[in-house]
C-alpha cells in the first residue's frame, strides 16, 4: 500500500458549517499550513486538507446530503497554556482550563465551528 506523502493510514474528515472560519482558526492557532483545496462553488469549500505538525485535517462545508459532524481532535503543542490563549482570543470557549495532568500541561476549547481541541504539551520530569 502507498499512501500519498501527506496523508497516514488515519485522518479526521470533517464537515463543517463554515469551513473557511475552520480553515482560519486552525492557521492562526496551530499553525496548520493548507496543502490542498477545492470549492464546490465560490462560497463552499468541497475538500480541502491542512497539516499540524505533518497531521493532516481533511474537511469541507456541510451539505444537505452530507451533514455537519464535528469532532473532538487532540494535539500537542509546544506550549499549552499560550495555545489555549491564542485559540481564546480567535473565537474558541473554554472546556476546560490548563491544568497539570499525568501525561502533561493540558485543556479544552470549543472552536468558532464547533470542533473540541484537546490541547496538550509534554512536562519534563
Amino acid at each position: 500500500m502507498e499512501i500519498p506523502k501527506t496523508h497516514q493510514a488515519v485522518m479526521p474528515y470533517l464537515m463543517l458549517h463554515n469551513a473557511e472560519k475552520f480553515k482560519a482558526f486552525v492557521s492562526i492557532v496551530f499553525d496548520a499550513e493548507e496543502t490542498y483545496s477545492a470549492m464546490r462553488d465560490e462560497k463552499h469549500v468541497m475538500h480541502a486538507e491542512v497539516q499540524i505538525s505533518g497531521s493532516t485535517i481533511m474537511y469541507c462545508d456541510a451539505t444537505e446530503q452530507w451533514k455537519a459532524q464535528t469532532a473532538n481532535l487532540f494535539v500537542y503543542v509546544p506550549d499549552a497554556d499560550a495555545t489555549y490563549e491564542l485559540a481564546l482570543a480567535n473565537g474558541a470557549t473554554t472546556v476546560t482550563a490548563p491544568s497539570t495532568q499525568s501525561y502533561g500541561r493540558s485543556c479544552g476549547v470549543t472552536d468558532p465551528v464547533g470542533n473540541v481541541w484537546w490541547i496538550t504539551s509534554v512536562v519534563s520530569q
